[in-house]
């Protein structure tokens, strides 16, 4: 299914005052969703088999090609949009997306109604030279002012105060998420992933799983996730269950879940960098064959060489040269289910990226965090 599948009517979870929560500093407790953990987990692991599949798999090109599905982002928001940066720096939107139908109705649970939902994106920010990168994640629930937008379809969607940032995607699909995230940055999105849930478990199965150590014993009966405290190799499974886990660890909040995957990222990235898989021809078609079904990309990227040749720019950047933070946030006084951005840090955060400089430690210091940084590392 594209980017631009039949907008959902909402998310379950977003809008219901029943959610447990906890009491005490108005920390919330929400029950996961179920189908929409690990989206933007995927978009990496794609995104490295891209890089890896660009020699071994150039002979069945036509193939892959066919996987990829493309949405038209230039056309839908036309000219009225932040300039490119002329200093060598590029900025995409990953996002990650939730088809109701077919597989992800298997692992998610819930109604076959066809539509589609967002996950928490990612805008990652690769510096001059691509060597480096900075990683900026964007709560589902940061309370926004939606811009007016048009979508693919030529659909033009009002202006909306207030409303959670994944609202733009059920409302307008990729256009009115990349207009949102424009509006909100002041800066350029040059290119936009965006990867279904699907494909996930199957691809971290074959990468031969993913080796992580958490330094705390998880056990969250609803993402399935029973882990002792040491080293473990994750199965596609074991996984899913960790970027799915919130009550498991730190506050029981969405910023908690992004903590780990922050953290399980860089576990990935660390893994695809040392697998071999120029070695095994077919292992590495099976990976490239899942990775380019999963990907939704801007027109730009909308062929298997030109995202090959995009990917093969990112391959420079290791573990070690990405930093991933969360956008400056704090919860809501009013509702605790909820996040609101602290304009101030974020700025510094927007100003540093604009002018393709490290991101201040200050943008981030006091900000919330979910509380669950440091239980997971890269082995």
């Amino acid at each position: 299914m594209s980017a631009e599948s039949t907008p959902g009517p909402g998310i379950p979870g977003e809008t219901g005052t029943t959610s447990p929560r906890r009491s005490a500093k108005g920390r919330r407790r929400k029950p996961p969703t179920g189908r929409r953990r690990a989206l933007t987990v995927t978009a990496w692991t794609a995104a490295g088999i891209v890089v890896l599949g660009g020699t071994g798999a150039g002979y069945l090109y036509f193939k892959l090609n066919n996987n990829l599905k493309t949405v038209d982002i230039n056309q839908a928001l036309g000219g009225d949009r932040p300039a490119k940066a002329d200093n060598g720096s590029e900025n995409i939107l990953v996002l990650g997306s939730d088809s109701r139908s077919g597989s992800n109705k298997k692992l998610g649970g819930g109604t076959d109604d066809g539509s589609a939902r967002s996950d928490t994106a990612m805008i990652v920010h690769v510096y001059e030279g691509h060597k480096k990168a900075s990683v900026i994640s964007i709560p589902r629930d940061t309370l926004v002012d939606r811009p007016q937008c048009t979508d693919t379809k030529g659909t033009t969607h009002p202006a909306a105060g207030a409303v959670m940032f994944n609202e733009a995607y059920s409302t307008g699909g990729a256009a009115c998420t990349v207009k949102t995230v424009e509006s909100l940055t002041g800066l350029r999105m040059d290119h936009y992933l965006e990867v279904d849930f699907s494909g996930f478990e199957k691809l971290i199965d074959e990468l031969g799983g993913v080796q992580v150590t958490t330094t705390k014993s998880i056990h969250d009966p609803d993402s399935h996730l029973t882990l002792s405290a040491g080293t473990h190799t994750l199965n596609g499974q074991q996984a899913l269950g960790l970027v799915r886990t919130r009550h498991g660890v730190g506050d029981g909040s969405d910023l908690g879940r992004i903590q780990l995957q922050q953290a399980f990222v860089k576990a990935l990235v660390n893994q695809v960098k040392h697998i071999g898989l120029f070695t095994n021809p077919k292992k590495l078609y099976d990976l490239a064959d899942t990775a380019t079904n999963a990907v939704t990309a801007d027109s730009d990227l909308g062929l298997v060489n030109s995202l090959m040749s995009f990917a093969d720019g990112l391959k420079g950047i290791s573990s070690s040269n990405m930093n991933m933070v969360t956008m400056p946030v704090q919860y809501d006084p009013t509702n605790p289910n909820r996040v609101v951005i602290v304009k101030s840090k974020a700025q510094l955060v927007w100003d540093a990226l604009k002018n393709d400089r490290p991101i201040p430690a200050s943008a981030t210091k006091g900000t919330a965090t979910g509380e669950a940084k440091g239980v997971v590392s890269s082995s």
